[in-house]
């Protein structure tokens, strides 16, 4: 063996195993991603844009809605109660009156399932946590949930 070359040949050896090693790192499963601050603020500004889209020509900008009609979404159980429920409102519609803060309101809401999981996700939290609210986020695995055994009710 030549011991000159050996030096090489053992530095080869390690960098070939260490980027191996790095390699094999890189295409492990990620963790499911949790809201972070920046995850959070992400989820409201795409809920903003979907907010803008579907939601605002009834609850309005400022998410007052529209008296005797269009329930506000400010400060309200219905927004910062069960997420369930509230997910639940946006895949089916809702079709009652509902008195919220003395007043009711008797309009209809048309069935939004037709957006993806992460879209009724990132409008929900938007929502939660706009016009003053303050509430947890919702994520697209808990609309997977509520639209899966929505489907068997």
């Amino acid at each position: 063996m030549d011991f000159k070359k050996a030096p090489i040949i053992i530095f080869a050896s390690v960098l070939f195993t260490v980027t191996g090693l790095q390699a094999q790192t890189r295409h492990k499963a990620k963790a499911p991603v949790k809201h972070t601050t920046v995850g959070l603020k992400a989820s409201i500004a795409a809920g903003q844009k979907v907010f803008a889209q579907y939601c605002v020509s009834c609850h309005q900008a400022d998410a007052l809605g529209v008296p005797h009609m269009n329930p506000p979404l400010v400060k309200t159980t219905y927004v910062l109660g069960d997420k369930t429920k509230l997910i639940k409102i946006v895949l089916n519609g809702f079709n009652e009156d509902v008195e919220i803060n003395g007043e009711t309101y008797s309009n209809s809401m048309a069935s939004h399932d037709f957006l993806k999981d992460q879209e009724i996700a990132d409008v929900l939290t938007f929502v939660r946590n706009s016009f003053g609210n303050k509430a947890s986020a919702i994520t697209a695995a808990q609309v997977k949930a509520v639209r899966a055994t929505n489907k068997k009710s």
